[in-house]
């Protein structure tokens, strides 16, 4: 299965209005956050977002915004702040994940050339972190998603960290009611790695690059799904 591509091709209205969802990461000097944490933190934001109430209810005062964005082009930012700035950004409709040090706040979708003011000047790309060691990957399972980065393909960590958000909502949007809801009932939870994917398909979401920023277009970045323990 796949899906829209980050920044990739989508409506003419998005052509003319794109919308974007924009991620923060807490980076503070110290303990600095590792990569993969970030990865997984963002992936799992993305979906509580797209889980939450706000968003859901057709009502819901995140509904509308959601719902343009999903109109057109997929487009996530990823922003990154530390302390009293980052803290700030709380006064927007957010969610929030964490993951190790990692802390990412997801936003409301808004106009990409109509950014909040408490992300405006928040620093976007640059965001390359490390892991001081192998990451430590819990055990597949099939209410967790797993999310595998295409080995070969060098990523900064807020690319990254926005094609892992990608797989996750196409899980959560393209996967088997059955296993989102599994998924959902166990609390969204996420595990990132790089590989090959080793479901099939019909099992998992594919995510292919618009090639905008840092890699080539139609280049596979990541694919998700719910592998067996």
């Amino acid at each position: 299965m796949s899906g829209p591509e980050p920044d990739g091709p989508g409506t003419g209205l998005a052509e003319a209005d794109p919308w974007a969802l924009s991620l923060v990461v807490r980076v503070e000097r110290d303990p600095v956050p590792t990569h993969t944490d970030v990865l997984v933190a963002a992936a799992r934001a993305v979906v509580l977002l797209l889980a939450d109430d706000r968003v859901r209810d057709p009502e819901g005062p995140l509904h509308a915004a959601v719902e343009r964005w999903r109109t057109g082009h997929i487009r996530k930012i990823t922003r990154r702040a530390r302390g009293a700035r980052f803290e700030r950004t709380a006064a927007l409709p957010h969610v929030e994940a964490a993951a190790g040090d990692a802390v990412v706040r997801v936003f409301a979708p808004h106009p990409r050339d109509d950014v909040p003011v408490l992300l405006r000047t928040l620093q976007v790309g640059g965001l390359a972190l490390d892991d001081p060691g192998p990451a430590a990957v819990p055990p597949a399972r099939p209410d967790l998603l797993t999310v595998r980065l295409s080995p070969g393909v060098a990523m900064t960590t807020g690319k990254a960290a926005a094609q892992a958000g990608h797989a996750a909502q196409l899980a959560w949007e393209q996967l088997p009611a059955a296993a989102t809801t599994r998924w959902h009932a166990a609390g969204l939870g996420v595990r990132v790695l790089t590989g090959a994917p080793v479901l099939d398909p019909r099992d998992r979401v594919d995510v292919h690059d618009g090639g905008f920023t840092e890699v080539a277009p139609g280049t596979l970045t990541a694919s998700a799904g719910f592998e067996p323990g």
